[in-house]
């Protein structure tokens, strides 16, 4: 068996879809013989977790699976295997990086709230 990563492309419809189009792109790990098995797989997935339900304004939200995006085969997973990257140009640098490290912040400090041996 082998390890793919895949890009699942789902459409969100609130009431009735008057407004900017959006869209979710998930990131998964699919385990499957071949790269056409990983996508059948992948569509299967894709299918299985459209949704609809009612929000709390009482519209309707429909989730309505678009299609895979994405499709790599994976080295052998280990610690540390890269299973994305994404190479970004920024207008402002400084803006990039103060963004990232805020991100960083955030995710330390949910860390920490959840270990407070960690303090």
């Amino acid at each position: 068996m082998n390890w793919y990563m895949t890009k699942i492309v789902y459409r969100i419809i609130c009431g009735d879809g008057a407004h900017k189009a959006q869209f979710e792109e998930q990131l998964r790990l699919i385990e499957a013989p071949d790269k056409k098995a990983a996508f059948e797989k992948a569509r299967a997935i894709g299918t299985e977790y459209e949704c609809s339900f009612i929000n709390q304004k009482q519209q309707p939200v429909k989730w309505e699976f678009i299609n895979i995006a994405e499709l790599y085969k994976l080295p052998s997973l280990s610690d540390g295997t890269e299973i994305h990257s994404r190479l970004s140009e920024a207008d402002h640098a400084a803006t990039f990086i103060d963004i990232t490290n805020k991100k960083a912040e955030f995710i330390l400090s949910s860390v920490i709230e959840m270990t407070p041996e960690l303090i």
